[in-house]
């Protein structure tokens, strides 16, 4: 419990920092007249490139292997991207609410899922497994 509240501390860190300058370069952006869901995909893949070292490294001390983290840290990511993109569509162009209201929420759940994809299958910390399929 211990290791988990100070993964989830230092991953806030990484996360509030990130995503504050990413929120004011959204609104920055949007308010120069890109399209809301544009931008949140241009941010989104700059936010995903520069976490991985940070999140890796010292939110999770993470000292497996690199490529296969990267590969699932992507994978989550994507997920993360396409539940962002999916409540954008629905909040905004759908339903109408403010978009800068709902990338506030959403950056707040976005983070939440994220932490717990990394925590529980990205950093994992048996790389050497290969799993189940591989032992079979």
């Amino acid at each position: 419990m211990k290791a988990t509240l100070g993964q989830l501390l230092r991953y806030g860190m990484v996360g509030v920092l990130s995503n504050l300058v990413g929120y004011l370069l959204y609104l920055a952006i949007t308010g120069a007249g890109v399209e809301h869901k544009l931008t949140m995909s241009l941010l989104y893949v700059v936010g995903v490139a520069q976490t991985f070292f940070f999140n890796r490294r010292w939110s999770f001390r993470h000292e497996g292997a690199h490529g296969p983290a990267l590969l699932r840290y992507c994978i989550a990511y994507a997920l993360g991207y396409l539940f962002n993109l999916w409540a954008l569509w629905l909040m905004v162009d759908v339903l109408g609410h403010p978009h800068q209201l709902v990338q506030a929420v959403m950056v707040f759940l976005v983070a939440a899922l994220l932490f717990l994809l990394q925590k529980l299958w990205v950093f994992r910390s048996d790389d050497s497994d290969p799993g189940p399929r591989a032992r079979a």
